[in-house]
């Protein structure tokens, strides 16, 4: 049980619009839509609307809230723009993370290009280790030849 004024708000009714009013409400809106000239009903309606905009307005605001206007002069209010005062081509302002992403990408890919190029040290050491194994190679096939060569002779001269 909640104690000291405090309300428990769980358990509370729900309220649901029944059919036959929005069944109402549908039939004045194609109304509305099919004949121009019916002012008097969007007068009547606007009315309507405003003195329940009017109500839930007051239900939110409590205490000086309801009595005094304030207004944060530091606050900056988000203005929507129209879909057509949007311009896509304008350049826009990239986020740090992005900009750093970029420049990554830009760097590994000068890098890669210089490395291509055999300009940087590790692209010499590679290039310095291909040479060792491409000497190592050419001298094991020719003592492998040379190899085959004398087994060759060996065998012509024991035939003999």
């Amino acid at each position: 049980m909640p104690r000291g004024g405090k309300k428990n708000h769980k358990g509370r009714g729900k309220q649901f619009s029944n059919p036959e009013e929005i069944d109402r409400q549908m039939k004045a809106q194609k109304e509305l839509e099919e004949s121009g000239g019916a002012e008097k009903k969007e007068s009547s309606e606007s009315e309507e609307e405003s003195s329940s905009d009017e109500e839930s307005e007051s239900r939110r605001r409590s205490g000086v809230e309801g009595l005094i206007e304030i207004e944060n002069p530091n606050r900056v209010s988000q203005k929507s723009k129209k879909v057509t005062e949007i311009d896509v081509a304008a350049p826009r302002e990239l986020s740090r993370r992005e900009r750093e992403e970029i420049e990554k990408q830009k760097s590994k890919e000068r890098y890669m290009k210089l490395h291509l190029e055999g300009k940087t040290e590790q692209a010499r050491a590679d290039l310095a280790r291909l040479a060792i194994i491409k000497k190592q190679r050419e001298d094991a096939a020719k003592k492998r030849d040379d190899i085959k060569k004398d087994k060759e002779s060996d065998d012509g001269k024991a035939k003999r």
